[in-house]
């Protein structure tokens, strides 16, 4: 509730927090991907994981970004973007379905896929090293796509009227 005289936020001001927040995810994520990505992960430097510290913290922070972003943008965002625009908000495939017709994703399949590379590199403790290089290298090659998604969702909320174009996350 807003007293007399209180200015009122605007009708999407909870949309310009959460596209500033993607933002500043993705910006994030790019920085942990870039700082284990520097070699590439293969089955070797992912067995080194029980005893390299450093690279095991990193690899850690590169999966929690990527699950963040990705809950961010699918779980949260998308659908508030869907109903603030009187598009049918539904389950999660509907809607991102959705957002690949409007643009805003490359592709709903990439993203059903990275849901479930999330759940390898969050949920499952991977013994193979093999299939952990794999899944680790997939999550890196889809970071850019992550990266537009969010530049376009964001885009569209900071295009809006009243939006004043700010992606300030403060």
């Amino acid at each position: 509730m807003t007293s007399k005289g209180a200015l009122r936020e605007p009708p999407h001001a909870r949309l310009i927090y959460l596209a500033g927040t993607v933002l500043a995810e993705a910006a994030l994520l790019r920085i942990t991907d870039n700082s284990v990505f520097t070699v590439s992960m293969d089955f070797e430097r992912a067995g080194t994981l029980r005893h390299d510290i450093d690279l095991t913290e990193r690899v850690d922070a590169f999966a929690a970004r990527f699950g963040r972003l990705q809950d961010a943008v699918g779980d949260t965002l998308l659908p508030l973007m869907l109903a603030w625009l009187s598009e049918p908000v539904g389950p999660a495939i509907n809607n991102l379905a959705r957002a690949e017709r409007l643009g805003w994703i490359h592709s709903a399949a990439d993203w059903i896929e990275c849901r479930q590379l999330r759940i390898l590199m969050i949920h499952d403790y991977v013994r193979d090293m093999a299939v952990l290089a794999a899944t680790l290298t997939r999550g890196h090659l889809v970071v850019p796509l992550f990266e537009t998604s969010a530049q376009r969702l964001a885009g569209q909320v900071f295009a809006a009227p009243g939006s004043a174009g700010s992606a300030d996350v403060a």
